[in-house]
């Protein structure tokens, strides 16, 4: 039987049962690769139930460094019953089925076309363990050691693995290396070892690190100035709220005092979350809320008097499958037309669009200096894929010598000069006014901040040249943030290009793979990925100078596509759309095939070879 045979270059699959300890497992595997200098890119697909629904760990194996997710799988561990058939049906031709062999399968079960390795690990943990918990724990580590026979991953560096997580804890250490090390001598004994996937040590990854999302996002925050987190629970943001108190306990913490330097409040509720962090905004702290897309659908009231009260605060929305409840374990970019209008009335708000974490940490600290600097609401639009994923990485940086952007805020001695203040005055013509802090100035400086209609000076007015004034002057701002938004990054096809492509997010990583296998195609696509809204003047140049742009994101509605349209003025006609919002990450693959039938469909065939 044909087999498919490759070094460093290969996809696993773990399917496994939501509670079976098998999480912890599966990144160990990812990892002891990764320590010997090959590339991986792991995802954890796992329910929105705690306990027996299915759950899988993908790992991609890639000596070039691609981070996205290729599309089909080289090796499956299937694990769980239940789902058997529809993994069986991931596995590429040629590839292998690895699976517990206690209770023999009928043949009927498994594809010609696939290698079976089969081990009794049931048997063997019934022969070893008497506990049924360790029975069920410490089956995933003697797969693992199996795996490391069968893949030739050097035993060393799981064992090292171990030694860390089990630091003072000699116990649990040994019966750890003890599971690993009879999974692996019962594969080199009966097992024909190694299979036609294999690692090689390598040095490959370099002066990278591997971080998720919402750790690099609350790092960002840190560093970004922030002092306040209010938030509420929910999934995929909730360990990017915890991640900001494990910093804050080690860098906001006054060393002479020991009192804390920040302020954390876990919330009733989303409504509460965002109050508490603009009032902390208004009153001039650098604040903050987690969430996803669920918690901007109760938050879009607060949003809203932030945007017409004009008071900072930065929201980081870890996208998940929606609407309603949806899939709140999946990833999808579905938030993105709810938070650019976020609330009612006329409202648009700033995005940005990290692809990565370390995009996380730079985006989430440049979004208060943004916030506080256009005194609005910024959105940093992160997603499931980023923000709970562990990413290979550029090393996370920070200039010592940054000064922090507090936009335009009149002092004390401002006001003690007899300079005018107006709350909502445009003095420099950028739409953005001066604001005070409280308590600046015993008699001057104050105003009212209100949700309803005002003049310049936060007089309350319903009259209607007021609101227009106001109105327009809110346009201006956003204008204003064009100039201030981190610009588009081109990545020019190799030869000329007929097709433009324009993507953004966690797309990136499958986007990057794409335009590479395209172009052994013969598909040169000139690429476009989007860092943030408002869209500056490039986008509409860029898409002016293709006859056909797709756009690539990961919802049904095409909502990057309709902010194009509306926003940067562009001809819906010239843009094709590539969609995939079933929950899971977008692949290589699925943007490859799809701009290939695109590009097929408009392909200018020569009269003479067409006639002929």
């Amino acid at each position: 039987m044909k087999r498919i045979e490759a070094v460093n270059d290969f996809v696993v699959k773990f399917a496994n049962v939501n509670g079976s300890g098998s999480a912890s497992a599966n990144e160990l595997f990812a990892r002891a690769i990764l320590r010997m200098g090959v590339p991986v890119s792991p995802r954890n697909i796992f329910p929105s139930n705690i306990q027996g629904l299915p759950t899988w760990y993908e790992v991609r194996v890639n000596a070039a460094g691609y981070q996205g997710r290729r599309g089909g799988v080289d090796l499956m561990v299937a694990m769980n019953p239940q789902t058997w058939d529809a993994d069986m049906k991931e596995i590429e031709a040629g590839g292998y089925v690895f699976h517990d062999s206690t209770k023999p399968l009928p043949k009927s079960r498994f594809r010609g076309d696939v290698n079976v390795i089969g081990m009794p690990l049931t048997d063997i943990c019934n022969a070893t363990y008497s506990d049924p918990r360790q029975r069920q724990l410490f089956k995933n580590i003697i797969y693992v050691g199996a795996l490391s026979a069968l893949l030739e991953i050097d035993p060393v560096e799981i064992e090292r693995l171990f030694s860390e997580q089990y630091r003072g804890k000699e116990a649990l250490l040994q019966s750890n290396v003890k599971a690993l090390r009879l999974g692996r001598d019962y594969a080199l004994e009966h097992l024909e070892c190694p299979l036609g996937l294999r690692v090689e040590r390598a040095n490959s990854v370099g002066h990278r690190i591997f971080i998720d999302g919402n750790s690099a996002a609350a790092l960002g925050a840190v560093y970004g100035g922030a002092t306040v987190c209010a938030w509420y629970p929910i999934t995929p943001s909730s360990s990017l709220a915890e991640a900001f108190i494990k910093h804050c306990q080690k860098y906001r913490v006054d060393p002479a005092s020991s009192k804390n330097r920040f302020a954390v409040v876990q919330a009733e509720d989303e409504l509460a979350s965002i109050g508490m962090a603009i009032g902390a905004g208004w009153n001039g702290a650098r604040a903050f809320t987690a969430t996803s897309g669920p918690g901007i659908s109760l938050m879009s009231e607060f949003i809203g008097l932030a945007y017409f009260a004009e008071i900072p605060v930065v929201i980081i929305d870890v996208q998940r499958g929606g609407p309603s409840t949806g899939m709140p374990t999946r990833t999808q970019q579905s938030d993105v037309l709810s938070c650019a209008y976020a609330s009612h009335g006329d409202t648009k708000h700033v995005l940005l669009f990290p692809e990565d974490p370390t995009d996380c940490f730079e985006m989430v600290a440049k979004a208060f200096d943004l916030s506080d600097r256009l005194q609005t609401p910024v959105f940093v639009m992160t997603d499931l894929d980023i923000g709970m994923n562990t990413r290979l990485c550029e090393p996370l940086q920070w200039n010592d010598a940054h000064a922090y952007d507090r936009g335009k805020v009149m002092t004390y001695e401002e006001i003690e000069a007899g300079r005018d203040f107006g709350r909502y005055l445009d003095i420099d013509g950028d739409g953005v006014p001066y604001r005070t802090y409280p308590g600046t100035h015993p008699k001057r400086g104050a105003y009212f901040t209100r949700g309803t209609t005002k003049d310049r000076y936060a007089r309350y007015s319903e009259a209607g040249p007021d609101y227009v004034d106001n109105m327009q002057r809110l346009q201006r701002k956003f204008e204003t943030a064009k100039t201030l938004l981190p610009k588009p990054l081109l990545y020019p096809a190799e030869r000329p290009a007929r097709f433009g492509a324009i993507f953004y997010g966690s797309t990136s990583p499958a986007m990057q793979e794409a335009l590479d296998v395209l172009a052994q195609r013969g598909i040169h696509v000139n690429a476009l990925r989007v860092r943030g809204f408002p869209f500056p003047d490039e986008i509409a140049d860029f898409v002016a100078s293709h006859p056909w742009v797709f756009v690539v994101e990961q919802n049904r509605d095409a909502q990057l596509k309709t902010l194009l349209v509306n926003e940067a003025k562009i001809n819906p006609a010239r843009l094709l759309s590539v969609l995939h919002y079933d929950g899971t990450p977008i692949t290589a693959r699925f943007i490859a095939d799809q701009i290939s039938q695109h590009a097929a469909a408009r392909m200018v065939v020569p009269l003479k070879k067409a006639v002929s």
